[in-house]
Protein backbone atom coordinates (compact mmCIF):
# COMPACT_ATOMS: atom_id res chain seq x y z
CA UNK A 1 0.00 0.00 0.00
CA UNK A 2 1.20 3.30 -0.63
CA UNK A 3 1.95 5.59 1.94
CA UNK A 4 1.38 9.22 1.77
CA UNK A 5 4.72 9.48 3.70
CA UNK A 6 7.88 9.11 1.99
CA UNK A 7 10.68 7.07 3.88
CA UNK A 8 14.40 7.12 3.66
CA UNK A 9 15.62 4.56 1.45
CA UNK A 10 18.67 5.23 0.84
CA UNK A 11 20.57 3.56 3.65
CA UNK A 12 23.31 1.65 1.24
CA UNK A 13 23.98 4.90 -0.84
CA UNK A 14 24.74 6.45 2.23
CA UNK A 15 26.73 3.83 4.09
CA UNK A 16 28.42 3.64 0.25
CA UNK A 17 29.35 7.79 0.39
CA UNK A 18 30.42 7.31 4.09
CA UNK A 19 33.15 4.90 3.30
CA UNK A 20 34.10 6.90 0.33
CA UNK A 21 34.37 9.75 1.76
CA UNK A 22 34.99 9.39 5.50
CA UNK A 23 35.61 13.12 6.06
CA UNK A 24 32.38 14.26 4.87
CA UNK A 25 30.35 11.17 6.42
CA UNK A 26 31.66 13.07 9.77
CA UNK A 27 31.05 16.66 8.91
CA UNK A 28 27.83 15.27 8.65
CA UNK A 29 27.69 13.50 11.56
CA UNK A 30 29.14 16.53 13.29
CA UNK A 31 26.17 18.78 12.13
CA UNK A 32 23.34 16.40 14.08
CA UNK A 33 21.35 18.79 16.82
CA UNK A 34 22.46 17.61 20.31
CA UNK A 35 19.38 16.30 20.94
CA UNK A 36 19.26 14.36 17.69
CA UNK A 37 23.07 13.75 18.21
CA UNK A 38 22.36 12.01 21.69
CA UNK A 39 19.47 10.17 20.30
CA UNK A 40 20.38 6.21 21.05
CA UNK A 41 19.84 3.37 18.05
CA UNK A 42 16.85 0.85 20.05
CA UNK A 43 17.05 -1.31 16.78
CA UNK A 44 18.14 -4.30 18.10
CA UNK A 45 14.40 -4.49 20.17
CA UNK A 46 12.79 -4.92 16.69
CA UNK A 47 12.48 -8.57 16.85
CA UNK A 48 11.55 -9.88 13.35
CA UNK A 49 8.30 -12.60 12.86
CA UNK A 50 9.14 -16.13 12.74
CA UNK A 51 8.56 -18.98 10.51
CA UNK A 52 6.58 -20.58 13.54
CA UNK A 53 4.48 -17.44 13.53
CA UNK A 54 3.69 -17.40 9.93
CA UNK A 55 2.72 -21.23 9.92
CA UNK A 56 0.56 -20.17 12.84
CA UNK A 57 -1.45 -17.13 10.32
CA UNK A 58 -1.34 -19.98 8.07
CA UNK A 59 -3.40 -22.14 10.44
CA UNK A 60 -5.61 -19.16 11.13
CA UNK A 61 -6.09 -18.43 7.73
CA UNK A 62 -7.37 -22.02 7.02
CA UNK A 63 -10.02 -21.89 9.93
CA UNK A 64 -11.53 -18.71 8.27
CA UNK A 65 -11.47 -19.89 4.77
CA UNK A 66 -13.52 -23.18 6.37
CA UNK A 67 -15.94 -20.98 7.90
CA UNK A 68 -16.22 -19.01 4.94
CA UNK A 69 -16.61 -22.03 2.73
CA UNK A 70 -13.93 -21.21 0.59
CA UNK A 71 -11.69 -23.60 -0.72
CA UNK A 72 -8.81 -21.49 -1.09
CA UNK A 73 -7.45 -17.82 -1.53
CA UNK A 74 -5.14 -16.47 -3.70
CA UNK A 75 -2.63 -13.87 -2.71
CA UNK A 76 0.04 -11.69 -5.23
CA UNK A 77 2.71 -9.26 -4.49
CA UNK A 78 1.72 -7.19 -1.30
CA UNK A 79 1.49 -6.63 2.30
CA UNK A 80 -0.99 -10.04 2.65
CA UNK A 81 1.90 -11.95 1.08
CA UNK A 82 4.45 -10.95 3.59
CA UNK A 83 2.34 -11.14 6.48
CA UNK A 84 1.88 -15.21 5.61
CA UNK A 85 5.29 -16.06 4.31
CA UNK A 86 7.47 -13.51 4.45
CA UNK A 87 7.81 -12.70 0.86
CA UNK A 88 8.05 -9.43 -0.60
CA UNK A 89 7.87 -9.16 -3.85
CA UNK A 90 7.82 -6.96 -7.10
CA UNK A 91 6.80 -8.26 -10.35
CA UNK A 92 4.71 -5.68 -12.27
CA UNK A 93 3.10 -7.31 -15.19
CA UNK A 94 4.67 -10.24 -14.77
CA UNK A 95 2.04 -12.66 -12.58
CA UNK A 96 3.93 -14.38 -9.39
CA UNK A 97 0.97 -15.99 -6.70
CA UNK A 98 0.65 -18.13 -3.68
CA UNK A 99 -2.39 -20.17 -3.36
CA UNK A 100 -3.20 -21.16 -0.24
CA UNK A 101 -5.50 -24.22 -0.02
CA UNK A 102 -8.46 -24.88 3.08
CA UNK A 103 -6.52 -28.22 3.52
CA UNK A 104 -3.21 -29.36 1.45
CA UNK A 105 -0.13 -27.31 0.83
CA UNK A 106 0.03 -23.99 -0.63
CA UNK A 107 1.80 -23.44 -4.22
CA UNK A 108 3.14 -21.10 -6.08
CA UNK A 109 3.34 -19.78 -9.35
CA UNK A 110 6.41 -17.70 -10.49
CA UNK A 111 7.99 -16.34 -13.82
CA UNK A 112 10.52 -18.77 -14.85
CA UNK A 113 13.44 -16.38 -15.20
CA UNK A 114 12.74 -15.53 -11.41
CA UNK A 115 12.51 -19.20 -10.28
CA UNK A 116 15.69 -18.67 -8.13
CA UNK A 117 14.58 -15.32 -6.60
CA UNK A 118 11.08 -16.79 -5.92
CA UNK A 119 12.77 -20.38 -4.20
CA UNK A 120 15.17 -17.90 -2.16
CA UNK A 121 12.08 -16.15 -0.23
CA UNK A 122 10.51 -18.86 -0.15
CA UNK A 123 12.66 -21.09 1.61
CA UNK A 124 11.76 -18.64 4.68
CA UNK A 125 8.47 -19.50 4.46
CA UNK A 126 6.57 -22.20 6.12
CA UNK A 127 6.30 -24.76 3.33
CA UNK A 128 9.86 -23.35 2.21
CA UNK A 129 12.00 -26.79 2.55
CA UNK A 130 9.77 -28.86 -0.50
CA UNK A 131 7.33 -25.93 -2.27
CA UNK A 132 5.74 -26.59 -4.81
CA UNK A 133 6.47 -23.93 -7.54
CA UNK A 134 5.56 -24.12 -10.90
CA UNK A 135 6.89 -22.04 -13.24
CA UNK A 136 5.85 -20.09 -16.59
CA UNK A 137 7.91 -19.44 -19.56
CA UNK A 138 7.70 -15.77 -21.07
CA UNK A 139 5.57 -16.90 -24.26
CA UNK A 140 3.07 -19.03 -21.46
CA UNK A 141 -0.01 -18.52 -19.59
CA UNK A 142 0.88 -18.25 -15.55
CA UNK A 143 -3.32 -18.45 -15.72
CA UNK A 144 -3.40 -22.02 -16.77
CA UNK A 145 -0.66 -22.60 -14.07
CA UNK A 146 -2.65 -21.62 -11.10
CA UNK A 147 -5.75 -23.77 -12.69
CA UNK A 148 -3.68 -26.56 -13.08
CA UNK A 149 -2.58 -26.23 -10.24
CA UNK A 150 -6.55 -25.95 -8.47
CA UNK A 151 -7.29 -28.93 -10.71
CA UNK A 152 -4.52 -30.89 -8.95
CA UNK A 153 -5.41 -29.80 -5.99
CA UNK A 154 -9.01 -31.18 -6.18
CA UNK A 155 -10.02 -27.07 -6.44
CA UNK A 156 -11.13 -26.89 -9.70
CA UNK A 157 -15.13 -26.24 -8.71
CA UNK A 158 -14.32 -24.79 -5.54
CA UNK A 159 -14.90 -21.27 -3.85
CA UNK A 160 -11.56 -19.18 -4.84
CA UNK A 161 -10.84 -16.53 -2.57
CA UNK A 162 -8.41 -13.33 -4.28
CA UNK A 163 -6.98 -10.90 -2.16
CA UNK A 164 -8.17 -7.61 -2.91
CA UNK A 165 -4.58 -5.87 -3.63
CA UNK A 166 -4.71 -8.66 -6.85
CA UNK A 167 -4.79 -6.70 -10.02
CA UNK A 168 -7.88 -6.96 -12.03
CA UNK A 169 -6.21 -8.18 -14.91
CA UNK A 170 -4.66 -11.56 -12.93
CA UNK A 171 -7.70 -11.90 -11.35
CA UNK A 172 -10.05 -12.34 -14.62
CA UNK A 173 -7.32 -14.02 -16.13
CA UNK A 174 -7.46 -16.83 -13.07
CA UNK A 175 -11.36 -16.74 -13.48
CA UNK A 176 -11.08 -17.13 -17.30
CA UNK A 177 -8.93 -20.26 -17.38
CA UNK A 178 -10.67 -21.70 -14.21
CA UNK A 179 -14.10 -21.62 -15.87
CA UNK A 180 -15.64 -24.05 -13.66
CA UNK A 181 -14.34 -22.30 -10.02
CA UNK A 182 -16.13 -19.67 -8.36
CA UNK A 183 -14.33 -16.51 -7.42
CA UNK A 184 -15.05 -14.05 -4.23
CA UNK A 185 -13.08 -12.11 -2.15
CA UNK A 186 -10.59 -12.94 0.44
CA UNK A 187 -11.14 -10.32 2.63
CA UNK A 188 -12.87 -12.54 5.02
CA UNK A 189 -9.99 -14.30 5.60
CA UNK A 190 -7.06 -11.68 4.80
CA UNK A 191 -8.78 -9.24 6.92
CA UNK A 192 -10.23 -11.75 9.75
CA UNK A 193 -6.35 -12.81 10.43
CA UNK A 194 -4.32 -9.54 10.21
CA UNK A 195 -6.66 -7.01 12.06
CA UNK A 196 -6.38 -8.65 15.21
CA UNK A 197 -2.74 -8.72 16.20
CA UNK A 198 -0.69 -10.87 18.30
CA UNK A 199 1.69 -10.36 20.95
CA UNK A 200 4.63 -9.74 18.87
CA UNK A 201 2.97 -7.58 16.82
CA UNK A 202 1.87 -5.27 19.18
CA UNK A 203 5.52 -5.16 20.51
CA UNK A 204 6.54 -4.07 17.15
CA UNK A 205 4.14 -1.38 16.82
CA UNK A 206 4.55 -0.17 20.52
CA UNK A 207 7.99 0.07 19.57
CA UNK A 208 7.49 1.67 16.45
CA UNK A 209 5.33 4.56 18.14
CA UNK A 210 7.79 5.22 20.84
CA UNK A 211 10.45 5.63 18.51
CA UNK A 212 8.54 8.36 15.96
CA UNK A 213 7.75 10.13 19.17
CA UNK A 214 11.48 10.32 20.27
CA UNK A 215 12.31 11.19 16.87
CA UNK A 216 9.42 14.00 16.94
CA UNK A 217 10.77 15.40 20.75
CA UNK A 218 14.21 15.46 19.09
CA UNK A 219 13.22 17.43 16.06
CA UNK A 220 10.99 19.94 18.22
CA UNK A 221 13.83 20.35 20.73
CA UNK A 222 16.40 21.27 17.28
CA UNK A 223 13.36 23.78 15.43
CA UNK A 224 14.49 27.31 15.40
CA UNK A 225 11.98 29.72 13.68
CA UNK A 226 13.32 30.37 9.69
CA UNK A 227 13.33 27.11 9.02
CA UNK A 228 11.20 25.31 6.37
CA UNK A 229 8.80 22.16 6.19
CA UNK A 230 11.79 21.15 4.50
CA UNK A 231 14.16 21.41 6.78
CA UNK A 232 11.70 20.42 9.64
CA UNK A 233 10.78 17.06 7.90
CA UNK A 234 14.70 16.23 7.10
CA UNK A 235 15.33 16.42 10.83
CA UNK A 236 12.26 13.84 11.26
CA UNK A 237 14.37 11.65 8.70
CA UNK A 238 17.68 12.32 10.46
CA UNK A 239 16.02 11.10 14.27
CA UNK A 240 14.29 8.41 12.95
CA UNK A 241 17.90 7.22 11.55
CA UNK A 242 19.69 7.73 14.60
CA UNK A 243 17.48 5.51 16.56
CA UNK A 244 18.04 2.65 13.84
CA UNK A 245 14.56 2.98 11.80
CA UNK A 246 13.68 4.53 8.16
CA UNK A 247 11.11 7.00 9.60
CA UNK A 248 9.63 10.07 8.64
CA UNK A 249 7.07 13.20 8.89
CA UNK A 250 4.77 15.30 6.42
CA UNK A 251 5.33 18.86 7.82
CA UNK A 252 2.77 21.88 7.50
CA UNK A 253 3.08 25.11 8.66
CA UNK A 254 0.52 27.83 9.83
CA UNK A 255 -2.91 27.98 7.63
CA UNK A 256 -1.37 25.18 5.76
CA UNK A 257 -1.53 22.93 8.86
CA UNK A 258 -5.06 23.20 7.69
CA UNK A 259 -4.64 20.71 4.92
CA UNK A 260 -5.16 17.65 6.96
CA UNK A 261 -2.93 15.46 4.51
CA UNK A 262 -0.55 19.00 3.74
CA UNK A 263 0.40 21.32 0.96
CA UNK A 264 3.09 21.71 -1.33
CA UNK A 265 3.24 25.70 -0.78
CA UNK A 266 6.30 26.63 0.08
CA UNK A 267 6.26 27.48 4.10
CA UNK A 268 8.44 29.14 6.81
CA UNK A 269 8.45 28.36 10.58
CA UNK A 270 7.92 31.59 12.40
CA UNK A 271 7.28 32.41 15.99
CA UNK A 272 3.66 31.88 17.53
CA UNK A 273 2.71 29.73 14.48
CA UNK A 274 1.56 26.63 14.51
CA UNK A 275 3.95 23.44 13.15
CA UNK A 276 1.54 20.31 12.48
CA UNK A 277 4.16 16.80 12.01
CA UNK A 278 2.09 13.78 10.59
CA UNK A 279 4.41 10.91 10.21
CA UNK A 280 5.64 7.28 11.33
CA UNK A 281 8.24 4.59 10.88
CA UNK A 282 8.20 0.75 10.61
CA UNK A 283 9.76 -1.62 12.42
CA UNK A 284 10.44 -5.13 10.87
CA UNK A 285 7.30 -4.48 8.76
CA UNK A 286 4.52 -2.78 11.55
CA UNK A 287 3.87 0.67 11.25
CA UNK A 288 3.81 3.61 13.77
CA UNK A 289 1.79 6.67 12.80
CA UNK A 290 2.07 9.72 15.09
CA UNK A 291 1.12 13.82 14.46
CA UNK A 292 2.00 16.26 17.50
CA UNK A 293 0.83 19.89 17.24
CA UNK A 294 2.87 22.84 18.99
CA UNK A 295 3.77 26.42 18.33
CA UNK A 296 7.48 27.69 19.10
CA UNK A 297 6.64 30.34 21.27
CA UNK A 298 3.42 31.67 22.30
CA UNK A 299 -0.11 30.14 21.43
CA UNK A 300 -2.86 32.18 20.87
CA UNK A 301 -6.20 31.96 22.80
CA UNK A 302 -7.77 30.78 20.31
CA UNK A 303 -5.39 28.14 19.27
CA UNK A 304 -5.12 26.97 22.99
CA UNK A 305 -8.90 26.72 23.09
CA UNK A 306 -8.80 24.58 19.47
CA UNK A 307 -6.08 22.56 21.23
CA UNK A 308 -8.06 21.42 24.37
CA UNK A 309 -10.91 20.45 22.16
CA UNK A 310 -9.46 18.16 20.11
CA UNK A 311 -7.59 16.60 23.41
CA UNK A 312 -10.75 15.90 24.60
CA UNK A 313 -11.68 14.49 21.62
CA UNK A 314 -8.67 12.12 21.68
CA UNK A 315 -9.63 11.29 25.43
CA UNK A 316 -13.46 10.39 24.61
CA UNK A 317 -12.49 8.17 21.58
CA UNK A 318 -10.54 6.05 24.06
CA UNK A 319 -12.78 6.13 26.26
CA UNK A 320 -15.59 4.81 24.09
CA UNK A 321 -13.05 1.83 22.54
CA UNK A 322 -13.73 -1.07 24.09
CA UNK A 323 -14.31 -4.63 23.44
CA UNK A 324 -18.14 -5.09 22.20
CA UNK A 325 -18.40 -1.20 20.96
CA UNK A 326 -19.31 -0.95 17.44
CA UNK A 327 -16.03 0.79 14.83
CA UNK A 328 -18.38 3.94 14.43
CA UNK A 329 -19.31 4.50 18.02
CA UNK A 330 -15.49 5.64 18.85
CA UNK A 331 -16.14 8.55 15.80
CA UNK A 332 -19.44 9.44 16.80
CA UNK A 333 -17.73 9.85 20.80
CA UNK A 334 -15.17 12.12 19.46
CA UNK A 335 -17.00 14.18 16.80
CA UNK A 336 -19.83 14.88 19.67
CA UNK A 337 -17.06 16.23 21.73
CA UNK A 338 -15.98 18.73 18.37
CA UNK A 339 -19.52 19.42 17.63
CA UNK A 340 -20.75 20.37 21.19
CA UNK A 341 -17.65 22.74 21.36
CA UNK A 342 -19.10 24.76 18.30
CA UNK A 343 -16.97 23.12 15.87
CA UNK A 344 -19.65 21.30 13.89
CA UNK A 345 -21.83 19.48 12.23
CA UNK A 346 -20.33 16.66 11.19
CA UNK A 347 -17.83 16.65 9.29
CA UNK A 348 -17.38 20.78 8.82
CA UNK A 349 -14.14 21.51 10.66
CA UNK A 350 -13.35 17.64 11.57
CA UNK A 351 -13.34 16.75 7.69
CA UNK A 352 -12.25 13.02 8.33
CA UNK A 353 -13.05 10.06 10.24
CA UNK A 354 -11.41 9.60 13.60
CA UNK A 355 -9.43 6.44 12.79
CA UNK A 356 -8.24 3.43 10.83
CA UNK A 357 -6.70 0.40 11.53
CA UNK A 358 -2.99 -0.61 11.78
CA UNK A 359 -0.46 -3.33 11.41
CA UNK A 360 1.44 -3.93 8.55
CA UNK A 361 -0.15 -1.21 5.97
CA UNK A 362 -0.26 2.32 7.98
CA UNK A 363 -4.15 1.87 6.73
CA UNK A 364 -6.30 -1.00 7.47
CA UNK A 365 -8.95 -2.52 8.21
CA UNK A 366 -11.41 -2.11 10.63
CA UNK A 367 -12.02 1.70 10.15
CA UNK A 368 -13.23 3.85 13.16
CA UNK A 369 -16.01 5.85 10.98
CA UNK A 370 -19.99 6.35 10.72
CA UNK A 371 -22.06 3.54 10.02
CA UNK A 372 -19.11 0.91 10.35
CA UNK A 373 -21.13 -1.95 12.63
CA UNK A 374 -18.11 -4.09 13.08
CA UNK A 375 -17.13 -4.46 16.84
CA UNK A 376 -14.19 -3.98 18.53
CA UNK A 377 -12.37 -7.12 19.52
CA UNK A 378 -9.15 -7.08 22.10
CA UNK A 379 -5.49 -6.90 20.22
CA UNK A 380 -7.29 -4.65 17.54
CA UNK A 381 -5.05 -1.87 16.89
CA UNK A 382 -5.89 1.81 15.56
CA UNK A 383 -4.72 5.36 15.24
CA UNK A 384 -7.13 8.26 17.23
CA UNK A 385 -6.66 11.11 15.54
CA UNK A 386 -9.64 13.91 15.92
CA UNK A 387 -8.55 17.39 14.16
CA UNK A 388 -9.94 20.83 13.86
CA UNK A 389 -9.35 22.25 10.91
CA UNK A 390 -9.95 25.89 10.28
CA UNK A 391 -9.55 27.36 6.73
CA UNK A 392 -7.11 29.96 6.12
CA UNK A 393 -6.04 30.10 9.67
CA UNK A 394 -4.45 26.68 11.34
CA UNK A 395 -5.38 23.29 12.06
CA UNK A 396 -4.92 20.74 15.13
CA UNK A 397 -4.54 17.19 14.71
CA UNK A 398 -3.60 14.54 17.73
CA UNK A 399 -2.94 11.25 16.86
CA UNK A 400 -1.60 7.96 19.12
CA UNK A 401 -1.81 4.84 18.23
CA UNK A 402 -4.34 3.04 19.98
CA UNK A 403 -4.34 -0.95 21.10
CA UNK A 404 -7.66 -2.47 22.45
CA UNK A 405 -7.41 -4.46 25.65
CA UNK A 406 -9.81 -6.67 27.64
CA UNK A 407 -10.72 -3.48 30.04
CA UNK A 408 -10.77 -0.84 27.11
CA UNK A 409 -8.27 0.54 25.70
CA UNK A 410 -4.06 1.97 25.43
CA UNK A 411 -2.62 4.60 23.60
CA UNK A 412 1.32 3.24 22.57
CA UNK A 413 2.24 6.95 23.45
CA UNK A 414 1.40 9.74 25.92
CA UNK A 415 -1.22 12.40 25.12
CA UNK A 416 0.52 15.53 24.19
CA UNK A 417 -0.40 18.01 27.02
CA UNK A 418 -0.07 21.29 25.24
CA UNK A 419 1.12 23.30 21.95
CA UNK A 420 3.97 25.03 24.00
CA UNK A 421 5.05 21.86 25.77
CA UNK A 422 4.05 19.20 23.43
CA UNK A 423 6.33 16.31 25.29
CA UNK A 424 5.49 17.52 28.23
CA UNK A 425 9.39 18.08 29.77
CA UNK A 426 9.60 22.30 29.61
Amino acid sequence: MLSRRHFLKSGSIAAGISVALPALAHSVADDKPPAIAALQSRRAEAKPITIEERAQRQERARQLMRENNLSAIILGQGTSLAYFTGIHWQGGERLFAMILPAKGDAFYVSPAFEEGRAREQIAQAPEGTKPDVRIWQEDESPYQRVAQGLTDRGLSTGTIGVEETVKFVFSDNIRKASPSATFTSAIPVTAGCRMIKGRHEIELMRLAAKVTLAAYEATYRSLKVGMTQHDVAHLVETAHSQLGFDGGADVQVGEYSAFPHGSVTPQVIKEGTIVMMDGGCSAEGYQSDITRTYVLGKASDKMKQVFDIVHRAQSAALAAAKPGAEAGSVDAAARKVIADAGYGPDYKYFTHRLGHGMGMDGHEWPYLVRGNPILLQPEMTFSDEPGIYIRGEFGIRLEDDMHIVEEGAELFTPQSPSLEDPFGKA
